[in-house]
């Protein structure tokens, strides 16, 4: 039988909120079917704060299981979302990473790729929201624990990094074409 103490995290409000939200950020991964970089960094721009701000609500949990939570991304899946994204991107892939604790000693700029970024959130992401869909409590307690821990100590600051091209490029590129727009109507007068 389950604790109730544990049953009651599980299934606290801003949990069952982390995992709508996460929900909706693999099935966007997973899917596809983006028009253009623009529309697909514009979803991205509002999933990532969402999953950030819902992820720092998270309850504070113990292990309660001596069993390891399975995991269910695989190489493959890592690989094709990673490679889907980095094809979205195109040369937009590659941006600087100043929050890199190599910075502090490197006489040359350190880079990091979006696509590899968004594939190291999916892939805990993913892991937890899969074990959640099995309702195994004691479970679904050791994925949002480790879920948890994983965002503190290591995805958590790569949805922040990310955020920054991101956010400069969706603005440049609507820029671009709110100018493009302009020179449109400056040819029909």
């Amino acid at each position: 039988m389950p604790d109730k103490g544990v049953e009651k995290s599980v299934y606290a409000q801003t949990v069952l909120d982390f995992v709508t939200v996460s929900v909706e950020f693999c099935a966007f991964l997973e899917n596809n079917e983006t028009s253009s970089r623009l529309d697909w960094i514009n979803r991205m721009t509002r999933l990532l704060p969402l999953i950030y701000i819902k992820a720092s609500l998270l309850p504070e949990t113990v292990i309660v299981s001596d069993d390891i939570p399975e995991v269910f991304v695989s190489e493959d899946d890592y690989a094709r979302v990673s490679t889907n994204v980095s094809q979205i991107m195109a040369d937009e892939d590659v941006y600087l990473d100043v929050f890199v604790e190599d910075m502090k000693y490197s006489d040359t700029p350190i880079t990091s790729f979006i696509s590899e970024d968004i594939a190291d959130i999916y892939q805990d992401v993913r892991n937890f929201v899969s074990i959640y869909q099995y309702g195994l409590t004691d479970q679904m307690n050791d994925a949002l624990y480790r879920c948890t821990i994983n965002f503190r100590n290591y995805w958590g600051q790569k949805l922040v990094n990310v955020l920054r091209p991101l956010h400069a490029l969706l603005y440049r590129e609507q820029d671009e074409e709110d100018m493009d727009g302009i020179k449109m109507e400056e040819k029909w007068d």
